[in-house]
């Protein structure tokens, strides 16, 4: 989080419409800054002036489709940090197809989505009835095992980061998996809480390139401190709106010992 600060990377998003205020709220709070740019005219252009690419299909259109893969091939051309963010991944076949051809074009170093969206890319399952995750993909104490073992596979089989993110949160590479349990219910009733926690991410694994799979752990669990600092500090008559203002004054004042201090997370 320190690195984030006084590094300052310059992060290119192209986001839905839904959250990209949010996500460049949330991103000026931890110390980055961020571009929102989705002409396919000048995303690419863009990109080269950044230090790292966020691609979120939350409102996908062929326009933004065609500006991902410029953007995303120039990131890696220059080796920056590009994170996939893959909302409603199976809602449709345009949007999973979509969503698979950016994967094969470009490479990611951290993946993140919820367990639907996960599944429906990698485990050809298509559940999904929108952008949030279905009842029966829950990540619980009891099939945690399972879900780790899961997620470490795809990240192998994928050689990048993946963080699946729910109750109980799934970070993983190859060789590692953490267990995040911080943040509270809340949460869920802020759309685009996911968004910004993508955009959080790579921040903090743009800054650390030489710790990816820390670097998103910490991101996870900052934006889960966090959450629980803005629900500790609501006003009883403040509902879901104050919440999400909470959460990004949260990120901005939330420092390295609070983080270590509040962090609940266990290493696989």
């Amino acid at each position: 989080m320190n690195q984030v600060r006084s590094r300052k990377p310059h992060i290119h998003c192209i986001t839905n419409y839904v959250t990209a205020n949010d996500c460049a709220n949330i991103l000026l709070a931890s110390g980055s800054s961020p571009i929102m740019a989705d002409c396919p005219e000048e995303s690419a252009e863009i990109t080269a002036l950044c230090d790292g690419l966020l691609l979120n299909t939350g409102t996908l259109n062929p326009d933004k489709l065609s500006a991902m893969r410029k953007s995303g091939r120039i990131a890696n051309e220059r080796h920056h940090s590009v994170v996939l963010d893959p909302v409603g991944a199976g809602a449709s076949r345009f949007r999973t197809e979509s969503i698979k051809s950016l994967l094969k074009e470009i490479r990611f170093d951290v993946i993140r989505g919820n367990l639907t969206e996960i599944k429906a890319l990698f485990c050809h399952e298509t559940k999904s009835h929108g952008v949030d995750a279905v009842s029966s993909d829950r990540i619980t104490e009891e099939n945690l095992p399972e879900m780790i073992n899961l997620i470490k596979m795809i990240a192998s089989e994928q050689d990048t980061v993946i963080a699946v993110t729910g109750q109980i949160d799934i970070i993983a590479d190859k060789n590692h998996a953490y267990c995040i349990r911080n943040g509270c219910s809340m949460m869920k009733s802020v759309t685009g809480s996911g968004c910004q926690l993508s955009a959080l991410i790579s921040a903090f694994i743009t800054a650390n390139p030489e710790r990816i799979l820390e670097s998103a752990v910490t991101a996870v669990c900052a934006m889960g401190v966090c959450g629980e600092i803005a629900l500790k500090h609501l006003a009883p008559y403040e509902g879901n709106a104050s919440f999400r203002n909470r959460i990004i004054d949260a990120v901005y004042h939330l420092d390295s010992e609070t983080l270590d201090r509040k962090a609940d997370y266990q290493k696989f």
